[in-house]
């Protein structure tokens, strides 16, 4: 039976909030969110994430608006290693299995779940369908993350790197695979 989760977390990085709404069917994964941001610049962004088998990103549409207008992207996963945004082939993407929306939380959800690092040891290496907020430019990034402790993923991508010599520099996840707390940019809040 499917397990729908409603979980906010205050982004710091952004000077704001974001709620996803997500589904967890099987190794699947369908969501809705909504984030608002004031940093640099007040922004709104709605989405909508679709997975496949081994929560595998199939597709995640996404909204922005700021003062310079509205925009919005289609991200699409063939299911056989191939991308396209907006309808035009990223060859740049090839080989990635997830997308990574920029200051969103749930999105390290899916490499986590995949491969269990919430819970046992291991470190995995993975090219990321990066998505920047909010101009939602897509680019590869690829990252690591590394299990150091049960519940706690320590990841590290370009110039960004969990801070290991500290517990609470690590992203933290709950039993069910979700981000409670992630390293400077956001910490989940506790519902009332």
């Amino acid at each position: 039976m499917p397990a729908s989760r409603v979980i906010t977390w205050e982004v710091t990085a952004s000077g704001g909030y974001e709620t996803a709404w997500a589904v967890f069917d099987g190794d699947g994964l369908r969501a809705r969110g909504r984030a608002v941001g004031t940093l640099p610049e007040p922004y709104w962004i709605t989405y909508e994430l679709l997975t496949g088998d081994a929560y595998v990103t199939r597709r995640m549409t996404v909204t922005a608006e700021d003062a310079s207008g509205s925009r919005s992207l289609d991200l699409r996963h063939d299911g056989r290693g191939g991308w396209t945004a907006d309808g035009q082939r990223v060859d740049a993407l090839d080989g990635a299995l997830d997308c990574d929306l920029g200051l969103c939380p749930l999105t390290n959800t899916m490499p986590v779940l995949r491969h269990g690092l919430h819970r046992a040891p291991g470190e995995r290496e993975f090219l990321m369908a990066w998505v920047s907020v909010p101009g939602l430019d897509v680019e590869p990034s690829r990252q690591t993350y590394t299990h150091p402790g049960p519940g706690r993923v320590r990841c590290a991508s370009g110039d960004f790197r969990s801070d290991p010599t500290f517990d609470r520099s690590d992203l933290t996840f709950d039993e069910d695979g979700c981000v409670v707390g992630y390293p400077r940019p956001a910490q989940r809040l506790a519902p009332r």
